[in-house]
C-alpha cells in the first residue's frame, strides 16, 4: 500500500524522483499519465459513460434546435397563410372598390341624365305653359279687339240707324218683326 506522506499532487511541474504527480502540460504528458488520468475518470465516472453525457447532451441540444426549427417553420408557415389571407382580402377589397368606383361613375352619369331630362321636361313644360298664357292672352286681346269693334259697329249702325230712319220706316220695322214671332211662334 501507499503511504499517504510519499503521495505528491503537483499541478504545474514534476514532482522530484521518488514521488507520484499530475503534469497537466498536454503536450509534456506521456502515456503513462493519460491512461492513469483516464482511469481516474473512469473509476469515478462508473456508470456514467462520458460519450453517452456528450451524446445525451448533444441529442437535447439537436432535439431544442429541430424543436426551435419546427416551431419557427409553423410560424411561417402561419404568418404565410395570414400574408396570403391578407392578400386575398385586399385583392377583394380593390375589386369591390374599382366596382364601387365603377358603379360609383355610373350612378353619377345616371343621376346627370336624369337631372338633364328632367331639366328638359321642365323647359318643355315651361315653354308649353308659356305657349298656353300667349295663346290665351292672344285669344284674349282678339275678344276684346272684337268686342270694341262689335261695339263702334253698333255705335255706328245706331247712329246711321237713327239718322235716316224716319217714323214709316220705324213702323214697317216693328210690324215685320212682329210678324217674324208669330210665325216663328206657329212652327213651335
Amino acid at each position: 500500500m501507499i503511504n499517504g506522506t510519499d503521495f505528491s499532487f503537483s499541478l504545474g511541474y514534476w514532482p522530484p524522483a521518488g514521488g507520484f504527480g499530475l503534469n497537466t502540460n498536454i503536450l509534456g504528458t506521456n502515456l503513462i499519465n493519460l491512461s492513469v488520468v483516464l482511469g481516474v475518470l473512469i473509476y469515478l465516472g462508473k456508470g456514467v459513460c462520458a460519450s453517452c453525457l456528450l451524446s445525451n447532451l448533444l441529442d437535447d441540444r439537436k432535439q431544442k434546435i429541430l424543436s426551435t426549427i419546427r416551431d419557427s417553420e409553423e410560424l411561417y408557415k402561419g404568418a404565410t397563410d395570414q400574408l396570403e389571407k391578407a392578400r386575398a382580402r385586399l385583392r377583394e377589397v380593390e375589386m369591390r372598390a374599382d366596382e364601387i368606383q365603377v358603379n360609383g361613375y355610373s350612378q353619377i352619369e345616371r343621376e346627370k341624365e336624369d337631372l338633364i331630362n328632367a331639366a328638359h321636361e321642365n323647359l318643355e313644360r315651361l315653354e308649353d305653359s308659356k305657349n298656353e298664357t300667349v295663346n290665351f292672352e292672344q285669344q284674349r286681346a282678339i275678344d276684346q279687339v272684337r268686342q270694341q269693334i262689335s261695339r263702334q259697329a253698333l255705335r255706328r249702325a245706331l247712329g246711321t240707324l237713327n239718322s235716316r230712319l224716319n217714323n214709316e220706316l220705324h213702323l214697317r220695322t216693328i210690324d215685320h218683326n212682329i210678324s217674324m214671332l208669330r210665325a216663328m211662334k206657329k212652327h213651335n
